[in-house]
């Protein structure tokens, strides 16, 4: 406020008020407070409880192992737990990579546990498991992306637990073949990638994945005979057209596996929720995943690319 007595500062600030403070506050007044975001009831999580709970959670810890069940905040991690599985991430638990949906750690890793392999497989004995998911942050720090690494962790558990099924989630390894090729060697039954979204949005959610590179790699996966198995998370301002045409690109590099869940927000720093999808429009999806010739899909708010994997194994579909 200018001082008494000083008449053209007064008269300045009147017109200031009048022309842009005034017609600022008027609308301020007139517009809506923003809703909170709240989550839907259909959203609701289990708390992890239970006598299998706590065994899964002993193990993992006396032999100093990672779950993305914990790193990535899943919100299944109750309810696996509690029925005995969990997915293994090798490699460590910080990622090169800095996507802004991911809650996994991010920064500079730690060098590769040349025990990991064989604790994956007694562990994998030891929870009496009938099926194994395995996943990784990404690797781009060592020379092979941590392929040699994964081989070895394969290896480790169909030698240690005959019999065993092995679903594996892979990073990209940069659309190396020669090095996607290590993994299929090794032959688990399913070999997942995730597209995470669809193609407008990939350079905004993904940090350095490409939405072309990563069609590649599950092409290359499908042409070796395993089953390629893809994922989407859904809420993050897509548009159903847009699901749909991701759909078809997964269709024609011979995806058969679709698993679409609903984005959660891990953190402030990461993306915002744009959008709850409801459960009648996953199963919208579902069925339009199945139509579009997708061998199984799983498609509701909370399944994330590990949930109820056992099922997407050909031979129990």
């Amino acid at each position: 406020m200018p001082e008494k007595g000083n008449a053209l500062t007064l008269q300045a600030f009147n017109l200031e008020f009048h022309y842009k403070v005034l017609p600022y506050l008027l609308s301020a007044m007139e517009t809506p407070a923003p809703k909170y975001n709240r989550k839907p009831d259909w959203l609701k999580i289990k708390l992890p409880k239970g006598e299998n709970y706590l065994k899964v959670k002993g193990i993992l810890e006396e032999q100093g192992l990672h779950t993305i069940c914990v790193s990535g905040k899943c919100p299944n991690l109750g309810e696996c737990w509690s029925a005995g599985t969990a997915t293994f991430m090798i490699l460590g638990d910080i990622c090169t990579r800095s996507c802004k949906f991911c809650a996994t750690a991010t920064g500079k890793p730690l060098l590769p546990d040349a025990n990991e392999p064989l604790k994956i497989a007694s562990s994998v004995k030891e929870l009496n498991l009938k099926h194994v998911v395995l996943t990784s942050v990404d690797r781009d720090d060592l020379p092979d992306g941590g392929a040699t690494h994964w081989a070895a962790t394969i290896r480790a558990i169909r030698n240690e637990c005959p019999g065993v099924t092995i679903e594996t989630l892979i990073p990209d390894f940069q659309g190396k073949t020669e090095l996607l090729d290590l993994v299929i060697a090794e032959k688990p039954e399913i070999i997942s990638h995730n597209l995470e979204t669809v193609r407008r949005l990939t350079p905004e959610v993904r940090s350095a994945a490409k939405y072309e590179r990563s069609l590649g790699v599950l092409w290359h996966i499908a042409a070796s005979g395993i089953t390629a198995k893809s994922g989407l998370m859904l809420g993050l301002g897509e548009k159903e057209a847009e699901v749909l045409e991701t759909m078809d690109d997964l269709r024609k590099v011979n995806c058969s596996v679709l698993t679409l869940g609903q984005y959660l927000q891990p953190s402030l720093e990461h993306l915002k929720v744009v959008e709850y999808i409801t459960p009648e429009q996953f199963e919208k999806y579902r069925q339009a995943g199945l139509d579009k010739g997708f061998r199984h899909v799983e498609s509701r708010p909370l399944v994330r690319s590990s949930y109820h994997a056992e099922k997407h194994i050909p031979q129990n579909r």
